[in-house]
């Protein structure tokens, strides 16, 4: 009687393995079918066509970028324009220390202690910074 149930297990399971097989059978004709509809419906060497011009155009703009950063870093990369722009941030510091200086000619000398005991400035250095505050921030907002 086991003997038989056990033949008749492995037959069952046979069985199941069997219409497995039958359903991914049908499955790959399924896929296979599908394929070639898909195959029939696209044109091989127009794809190759279109990809060729993508490569071809990728190229070009490759070509077109390393041309551009060639010359903005020539353009911009040079020692001229570094020491131009350090001359020009030379002359308008002067100008701006030149003018201050003007401005500031009645004023007392900051005092080596600035701060009072409590850790805020005098009276005169705080009314002092608030009369040239805002000619500052003029000629700031004007560069």
């Amino acid at each position: 009687m086991v003997e038989a149930k056990a033949h008749l297990s492995s037959v069952g399971m046979q069985a199941t393995a069997m219409a497995s097989q039958v359903a991914v059978s049908s499955a790959i004709g399924s896929v296979s079918s599908a394929m070639g509809v898909a195959n029939s419906k696209m044109n091989a060497s127009e794809i190759a066509k279109i990809m060729h011009e993508f490569t071809k155009q990728n190229e070009i703009a490759n070509v077109k970028e390393e041309m551009m950063d060639d010359a903005l870093a020539d353009a911009f990369d040079s020692e001229d324009v570094e020491e131009e722009a350090e001359e020009v941030t030379n002359q308008v510091l002067a100008e701006l220390g030149l003018e201050l200086d003007g401005q500031m000619v009645g004023l007392d000398a900051p005092s080596k202690a600035p701060l009072t005991e409590e850790g805020e400035a005098t009276k005169e250095e705080v009314d002092a910074l608030m009369e040239t505050l805002p000619d500052l921030r003029a000629r700031l907002n004007a560069l």
